[in-house]
C-alpha cells in the first residue's frame, strides 16, 4: 500500500516572542504553540491530503488569529478539495473569513497571514499552492531542490538575499481585497518529497544548505537539522516547516 510521511514541527526561533506560525496536516493542526520535536505522521495514500503553513504577519495585529483561522478552515475542506479550481476557491473563501473576523475588531484591523502548501491527491497528483512568501519546495534525486511556489514579493535590494516585503496576502489591509493564488500540478512519483516552510527556514538559511541537509536527512532527521540551521543562523523569525514524502509500503 503506498503511503505518505509527513514530518513537521514549528517553532517560535529565538527573537520573537511567541511563534504566529500556525501548521496544518490532514485533519491535524498546530496553531500558535511550538513542538518539542518532529512528529511524523503516516497516512495511506488513498485519499487526498492537505499539507500547509500559514505564517501571520509580524509587526500587524492578531498574526496568529489569521494562520489559525487559515489551517483550521483548510482542515476542514481538505478532504473535498478535488483540483487547482477548488484549492484557488478555498483559498479566496478562507481570505475573506480573515477580513470577516477582522470586522469591527479594531484589535485584528488588518491582520494577515501567508500560506503556502502540498495538496496529494492519488493515484498520480500532486498540487503546490502559495500566497505570500512561505514557500514548497519538491526534492528530487534527479532534479535536487527546486522551488514550485511563486513568491509573492518585491526582488531583494541590491546585496540582499531576501525581502520580508510581501505584495499578497490572505487579509492584512483595512479594505477586502481578492485573492490571485498561484497553484500547479505535478505527477506524483513515489519517492519524491517536498517541504512547505515558513521564511524563518528559508531568510536565515540558503537554499543551497536546506538542499544539502535533505541530499542526506530524511523525515524527523531533516527536520531537526533543517531546524537547528535556522537557530544556528540566529533564529531570526518563527520557524515551521513540514516534510511530505511518497512511499511504497515494504512487501
Amino acid at each position: 500500500m503506498p503511503y505518505i510521511a509527513v514530518t513537521a514541527l514549528s517553532h517560535a526561533g529565538l527573537l520573537r516572542e511567541h511563534n504566529e506560525d500556525s501548521l496544518v496536516v490532514g485533519p491535524w493542526t498546530l496553531c500558535g504553540t511550538v513542538t518539542d520535536s518532529p512528529q511524523t505522521m503516516v497516512f495511506p495514500l488513498d485519499r487526498p491530503l492537505l499539507v500547509a503553513v500559514a505564517d501571520g504577519l509580524g509587526g500587524q495585529p492578531g498574526g496568529e488569529v489569521a494562520s489559525s483561522l487559515v489551517v483550521r478552515r483548510l482542515a476542514a475542506l481538505g478532504p473535498a478539495l478535488d483540483g487547482a479550481e477548488t484549492v484557488g476557491e478555498t483559498l479566496e473563501m478562507c481570505n475573506r473569513a480573515v477580513y470577516t473576523a477582522a470586522e469591527g475588531r479594531p484589535e485584528l484591523a488588518t491582520m494577515g497571514t501567508t500560506v503556502a502548501g502540498t495538496l496529494v491527491l492519488p493515484p498520480e497528483s500532486l498540487l503546490s499552492f502559495n500566497v505570500g512568501d512561505s514557500k514548497v519546495f519538491h526534492v528530487s534525486g534527479q532534479d535536487g531542490l527546486r522551488q514550485i511556489s511563486v513568491d509573492d514579493s518585491p526582488p531583494p535590494a541590491p546585496g540582499q538575499r531576501t525581502t520580508s516585503a510581501v505584495t499578497q496576502t490572505l487579509g492584512g489591509s483595512h479594505v477586502y481585497e481578492a485573492l490571485t493564488p498561484h497553484v500547479a500540478e505535478f505527477p506524483l512519483v513515489p519517492g519524491d518529497r517536498c517541504l512547505v516552510c515558513s521564511d524563518g527556514l528559508t531568510d536565515p538559511v540558503p537554499e543551497e544548505d536546506v538542499e544539502a541537509l535533505l541530499r542526506v536527512h530524511d523525515d524527523g532527521k531533516a527536520a531537526f537539522e533543517l531546524w537547528k540551521a535556522a537557530m544556528e543562523a540566529g533564529g531570526p523569525d518563527n520557524i515551521t516547516l513540514a516534510l511530505v514524502r511518497v512511499g511504497e509500503a515494504d512487501g
